[in-house]
C-alpha cells in the first residue's frame, strides 16, 4: 500500500493541517489520522443506514454500530511507560493484549528498563516508534514529550519500580519517563512491582499514599515468589490481563460523555459459595467478567458505582467501590445497604439453593453412606428488588444464564421477577461463555427482543451501559 507523508502534502492543504491541529493541540500527523478516523466513522455510519433499507440484509444491532462508529473515530491510546525491573518482560505481553482490544500503544522505556527488553520488541509489538531520551532531535523539535504526553489517554506505568514511584511522588523530571508523567493530564494507573522489602519500605509507602493523594490509580501488586532466590511476599507486578481490566474502564473516557454522572449504580457480579462444612460449598462457574466490566463501564460514563461481587479471581476494578461477599444472603445485605440507586444491575450468578444447617466441622467420609444435605432456597435477589416499594431503582436488569429455550425463559423471568430488562444469554458447555471472553447476549424488554452479535464481555458491557444512559435520559430502549 502506497503511504503518504505531510511533506508530500501541497503548502495550503499543510498550512490548514496545521492550524487544525494546534487549535485541537495535537500534532499534524495525528490531526491527519483523527481526520482519516472521522471519515471512516461516517463510512460506517452511512452502511449502517444502508443495511437497514436492503432487503434481506440484517441491519447491524443497535447500539453496536453508534457504538463501533464511536470507537473508530477516536481509538484509544494508551502511553506505556516501563520501568527497570525484571517484571519489564511481562510489558510485552501488556501491549500484545492492549493491541488484541483495539488499543494504540506507545511505548517509553526508561534506560534501566533496556537492561531488561529491548526497543526492538516494544517497537515490533506496539507497531509504534519507542521513545527512550527527552533530548532526542528527532522528536524534540516540536517538544515531542509534550506531544506524547497529551496524545495519550491514559498512562500506563508497568512495571512501577520503588525509583520511578518516587520520582512521582517528587515530581522529579530528569528523564523522558518522568518529564512526560509530569506534563500529562492524563488518568495514571501504575503497576507496582519490586522486592517485597521495598515495598514494605516507609519511603515507598509515603509515596504510594503521595500519588494516590494525587489521583494515580493503582493495580496490584500481588504475593507471590520473586526473582531471587528464596524471596517471596508482596511485589510481583500485576498480570497484564488484570492491568488490561483495570485499564479498559478509562479509555476513551476523556472524550466519551458523562452520561451517567451523578448517577448512582448497583453491579452484582461473580458466583456466591454456600457453605456445607468448613471446607466445602455450593457454587456455580460464574468468572465475574462480565458483572466486573459492566461497573467498569458504567464508572468510565461517570457514574458512582458499588460493585457487590461473590469470590472471583479478577482484580478489583479502579475508580469504583468494590464489596465482597461468599453467600446470597450476604449478597442482598450489601445491596439493601446501597440503596437507594438509580440503576441495579444484576450479573451474578447466585447459588438458588443453599444448606439449612451447615457442618460446624468437615464431614468425614463414611464408607458405605453418604451425607443427606437438607437444601432451603436462597432470597431471591432480582426478585426481591424489582418488587420493593420502597426504594426500587428505577432500571432494575437481570441475566438469564441459560442452557436451553433461552429467549423463552428471560421473557418467563422478566415477568416474573419484576424487572425492567432481562439480558439472557446461552451457558451450555460449548457455547464457551462462563469462563470466557466473550458473549452473545439478547436484550429482552418490555418492547421486544434485540439479538446482539457476539463479541467480547467489554464490549457487551459497553453496549449495555450505553443504553442505560439512553433510557435514564428518555429515549427508548
Amino acid at each position: 500500500m502506497a503511504s503518504i507523508t505531510i511533506r508530500q502534502l501541497d503548502e495550503d492543504l499543510k498550512r490548514r493541517l496545521r492550524l487544525r491541529a494546534a487549535r485541537n493541540g495535537r500534532s499534524m500527523e495525528d490531526e491527519a489520522r483523527t481526520i482519516l478516523r472521522m471519515a471512516s466513522a461516517d463510512e460506517l455510519a452511512e452502511q449502517s443506514r444502508a443495511n437497514k433499507a436492503v432487503p434481506g440484509v440484517a441491519p447491524i444491532p443497535q447500539p453496536a454500530a453508534p457504538l463501533l462508529a464511536r470507537s473508530i473515530a477516536r481509538q484509544a491510546r494508551v502511553l506505556l511507560i516501563v520501568g527497570g525491573g525484571i517484571a519489564a518482560y511481562k510489558s510485552l505481553e501488556l501491549i500484545r493484549r492492549l493491541k488484541e482490544r483495539g488499543v494504540v500503544v506507545r511505548c517509553i522505556l526508561t534506560r534501566a528498563a533496556m537492561e531488561f527488553i529491548t526497543v526492538l520488541s516494544a517497537s515490533a509489538l506496539s507497531g509504534e516508534r519507542v521513545f527512550v531520551n527527552l533530548f532526542d532531535p528527532t522528536t524534540e523539535h516540536d517538544i515531542g514529550h509534550i506531544r506524547l504526553a497529551r496524545e495519550a489517554e491514559l498512562v500506563v506505568v508497568a512495571p512501577a519500580t520503588a525509583d520511578l514511584m518516587a520520582k512521582m511522588a517528587a515530581g522529579t523530571a530528569d528523564d523522558l519517563a518522568s518529564a512526560v508523567l509530569l506534563a500529562s493530564d492524563a488518568t495514571v494507573l501504575v503497576a507496582p512491582a519490586m522486592n517485597p522489602h521495598m515495598w514494605a519500605h516507609p519511603a515507598t509507602r509515603r509515596n504510594l499514599a503521595s500519588l494516590e493523594r494525587d489521583g494515580v490509580l493503582v493495580v496490584g501488586p500481588k504475593v507471590g515468589e520473586m526473582a531471587e532466590e528464596g524471596e517471596a511476599g508482596i511485589g510481583r507486578m500485576a498480570e497484564p490481563l488484570e492491568i488490561v481490566s483495570a485499564a479498559l474502564p478509562f479509555l476513551h473516557s476523556a472524550h466519551a460523555p458523562q452520561t451517567l454522572k451523578g448517577r448512582r449504580v448497583i453491579v452484582t457480579s461473580g458466583p456466591t459459595h454456600e457453605p456445607i462444612d468448613p471446607v466445602r460449598y455450593i457454587a456455580n462457574r460464574s468468572s465475574g467478567k462480565q458483572g466486573h466490566a459492566i461497573a467498569g463501564a458504567a464508572a468510565a460514563l461517570g457514574a458512582e458505582v458499588l460493585l457487590v461481587t461473590g469470590p472471583v479471581t479478577l482484580p478489583d476494578p479502579v475508580g469504583l467501590k468494590t464489596v465482597k461477599v461468599e453467600t446470597a444472603q450476604e449478597m442482598l445485605a450489601e445491596i439493601n445497604r446501597g440503596l437507594p440507586a438509580e440503576v441495579a444491575i444484576f450479573a451474578a450468578a447466585v447459588a438458588d439453593w443453599r444448606v439449612e444447617e451447615p457442618n460446624a466441622n468437615k464431614i468425614k467420609k463414611q464408607p458405605g453412606s453418604s451425607p443427606t444435605l437438607t437444601l432451603i432456597e436462597n432470597p431471591d435477589i432480582l426478585a426481591t428488588i424489582g418488587h420493593r416499594d420502597k426504594d426500587r431503582p428505577r432500571l432494575v436488569i437481570g441475566f438469564a444464564a441459560e442452557t436451553e429455550q433461552v429467549i423463552e425463559h428471560a421473557k418467563a423471568k422478566l415477568a416474573r421477577k419484576g424487572c425492567d430488562w432481562i439480558v439472557a444469554n446461552d451457558v451450555s458447555p460449548g457455547s464457551g461463555v462462563m469462563g470466557g471472553d466473550c458473549n452473545a447476549v439478547h436484550l429482552v424488554t418490555a418492547e421486544g427482543i434485540e439479538s446482539w452479535p457476539p463479541q467480547s464481555k467489554e464490549a457487551v458491557a459497553r453496549a449495555l451501559v450505553a443504553r442505560v444512559a439512553d433510557a435514564l435520559t428518555g429515549a427508548q430502549p
